[in-house]
C-alpha cells in the first residue's frame, strides 16, 4: 500500500500530526500535495533516476516532499537543517540535485549554499533565486503522474576523511504498491496496522525517522512528529494520542529516566506496545531501567544508512544476552581481522555483512571499495568492531574510525580537526569523543597551541566560537584541553587511541 491508496479509502484520516502546533496533514492532503509536486518535478524536466534535495526542520510538508520524490522515481536527499552554507553546498553539488526545496526560516544558509541548482523553491516566503513553493505547486494537477514509480532516498553520512558521503542504493522503479525489504522487516517484527499511531521524536532528515515514518504511512497509520524532543512532552504525547509505536535513541531514554518520579508516572503509557531503539549503543543499566519501567516492549536493532544488514533483539533475548545488538535477520555477519580472514566466536574484529542489499558511495569509488572486505568477496562493513557469541548474538566493542555518537547523531571528528588545524593559534589538534552521561559522548578538542602562553579559557572560547561559525554546532567541540605536544609517529600519523584512552576508562567486553 501507499498514501494514494489510503487516501482513496480514508481521506480525512491524519497522516501527520505536528506535536507542537497541532497542524494535521490528512491522507488526502498528503496524496494531493505529493502528486502536485511530482508533476512539478516532471515539468522541470526531471525523470526517474534524477536527484532532488531539500532542507527543512521537522515541518508539516517534510513527508509530503519525500513522498513526491519517491513516487516520481527520484533520488532524494533530505539535508540537515543545522548545516552551514559550505556544508550544504558540498552535499547539493555532490548529489547533483536539480531541484532544491527549503523554508523561509533557513533562507540565509539556503541562498548561499545552493546557487548552482536549476530550480529552487521556498516554503513560507521567497528569497534571492527562490520561487514560492506554494505558487509553483498550485498550478499542478492533484492526480498521479503517468509514469509513477518508486524512487529512493540517498542520505549523507560523513566518512573518516571528514567529507560527507552519499549512500546510494539501486533504484527499483517498481510500482508504488510493492513494498521493500524494510516494510517486510517492520511488519514482521513490530506488527503495525492501519490503526497504529507512530510517534517520531527525532529529526526527519535522519535515515531511521524518515524511513519508519514513510513505512508506517504505507499502512495508513498516523505519524505524530515532534518538532523537537522534550522528555516530558514525549510522555504526554503517548497518552494524548494513544501512541502504539515509537523509535528513540538511548539519549532520550536517559533524559526520561532523569525526570522527577512524579513526572515520569503522571501519564498513562499503556497504549505503547512497541518502543524501538537504535543509532547508538545503549548503556546496559539504562536499558535495564527502561525494561523495568515500560515492560518487555523494548526492541533494538543494528543497521546503517547503507542498508547492507539488519540485526534485531527483543527484550527477552537481550536480558539473557545483556549488551548485545542482536542476531542477523538480513545479511550474514562475519567478524574479520585486518587481512579479511574470518574469526571464530568471541574474537574481536571488523563486522562485515554478506548477502544483503548492495550500495555505493555516490561518486566515490575509493570509499566504496574501502567499505568492502580486502579479499574481494563482496562483504561490506559499516566500520564497526565487535564479536559474536556462540549463539550468533553480536556485541559492538569499538568504532574503527573513532566516529563520535552523541545523542544518536553520528559525528566525524576530521571536519573539526581540519578546520582547527588552520587556525593561526593552533599548532596541532585532535578531536575525539569523550564520555558524557546524558549524550553518550561529547566532542572534545585536544590542542597544542602555537604559543604555549595562550593556553587557557580565553583561547578555548575562541576556538569553540571559530568552529561554530563554520560548522553545524553539533559537530563542534564543547570543550578544549591543551597539551604541550600531541602523540604522533615520525611519519606524522596521530596516535588518537593514546589520547582516547586517557578519557575512556577500561571496561571489559559484554558477557556472552
Amino acid at each position: 500500500m501507499y498514501p494514494g491508496a489510503i487516501a482513496a479509502v480514508t481521506p480525512d484520516k491524519p497522516a501527520v500530526i505536528m506535536a507542537g502546533s497541532g497542524e494535521v496533514v490528512t491522507y488526502r492532503r498528503l496524496d494531493e500535495e505529493s502528486n502536485r509536486l511530482a508533476h512539478l518535478f516532471r515539468a522541470a524536466g526531471l525523470k526517474p533516476g534524477d536527484h532532488v534535495a531539500f532542507m527543512l526542520g521537522n515541518h508539516p510538508l517534510f513527508l509530503v516532499i519525500a513522498w513526491a520524490a519517491h513516487r516520481a522515481g527520484l533520488f532524494y536527499t533530505p539535508v540537515s537543517s543545522r548545516l552551514q552554507s559550505d556544508e550544504l553546498a558540498y552535499i547539493v553539488g555532490n548529489c547533483e540535485a536539480r531541484v532544491f526545496i527549503t523554508s523561509a526560516d533557513l533562507a540565509d544558509v539556503a541562498v548561499a549554499g545552493t546557487s548552482g541548482v536549476e530550480t529552487r523553491l521556498m516554503i513560507g516566503g521567497t528569497a534571492e533565486g527562490f520561487q514560492s513553493y506554494e505558487e509553483a505547486v498550485a498550478e499542478q494537477p492533484v492526480t498521479p503522474i503517468a509514469d509513477e514509480c518508486q524512487g529512493a532516498d540517498m542520505l549523507y553520512s560523513s566518512g573518516t576523511t571528514g567529507r560527507p558521503k552519499g549512500v546510494k542504493s539501486p533504484l527499483s522503479q517498481v510500482a508504488m504498491t510493492k513494498p521493500g525489504v524494510l516494510y517486510k522487516l517492520i511488519d514482521a517484527l513490530f506488527a503495525p496496522t492501519g490503526d497504529s499511531v507512530y510517534l517520531s521524536p527525532a529529526p526527519l532528515y535522519h535515515a531511521a525517522p524518515l524511513r519508519y515514518c514513510m513505512t508506517f504511512q504505507r499502512l495508513g497509520a498516523t505519524v505524530v512528529v515532534m518538532e523537537k524532543f522534550d522528555p516530558g512532552q514525549y510522555l504526554e504525547l503517548v497518552e494524548r494520542h494513544q501512541v502504539t509505536h515509537s523509535q528513540l535513541v538511548p539519549t532520550m531514554f536517559i533524559k526520561m529516566l532523569k525526570l522527577p518520579e512524579a513526572k515520569r508516572t503522571e501519564h498513562d503509557l499503556s497504549s505503547l506496545v512497541c518502543a524501538i531503539h537504535a543509532a547508538a549503543p545503549c548503556p546496559v543499566p539504562v536499558k535495564e531501567q527502561m525494561i523495568e519501567w515500560w515492560g518487555p516492549i523494548i526492541h533494538e536493532y543494528y543497521a546503517g544508512t547503507e542498508g547492507n544488514g539488519f540485526l534485531y533483539v527483543g527484550s527477552k533475548d537481550w536480558l539473557a544476552h545483556k549488551g548485545t545488538v542482536g542476531r542477523s535477520l538480513l545479511g550474514v555477519v562475519h567478524i574479520c581481522d585486518e587481512e579479511g580472514d574470518e574469526l571464530p566466536p568471541g574474537e574481536h574484529g571488523t563486522v562485515y555483512f554478506s548477502g544483503g542489499p548492495s550500495f555505493e558511495y555516490h561518486g566515490d569509488p575509493d570509499k566504496t571499495r574501502a567499505s568492502h572486505d580486502p579479499q574481494g568477496r563482496g562483504w561490506s562493513t559499516l566500520g564497526d568492531i565487535g564479536y559474536v557469541d556462540e549463539e550468533g548474538f553480536l556485541y559492538l566493542t569499538d568504532r574503527r574510525s573513532y566516529m563520535i555518537i552523541s545523542g544518536g547523531v553520528n559525528i566525524y571528528p576530521q571536519e573539526a580537526e581540519n578546520l582547527l588545524s588552520v587556525h593561526p593559534k593552533v599548532a596541532d589538534v585532535a578531536v575525539l569523543g569523550v564520555p558524557d552521561e546524558e549524550m553518550g559522548e561529547q566532542v572534545k578538542a585536544v590542542v597544542q597551541p602555537a604559543d604555549p602562553a595562550d593556553a587557557g579559557p580565553a583561547l578555548e572560547a575562541e576556538l569553540i566560537a571559530y568552529c561554530r561559525a563554520h560548522l553545524a554546532h553539533y559537530k563542534c567541540p564543547k570543550s578544549v584541553d591543551f597539551r604541550d605536544e600531541l602523540p604522533r609517529h615520525p611519519t606524522g600519523k596521530l596516535y588518537k587511541r593514546l589520547l582516547r584512552d586517557e578519557y575512556w576508562p577500561s571496561t571489559p567486553p559484554p558477557s556472552a
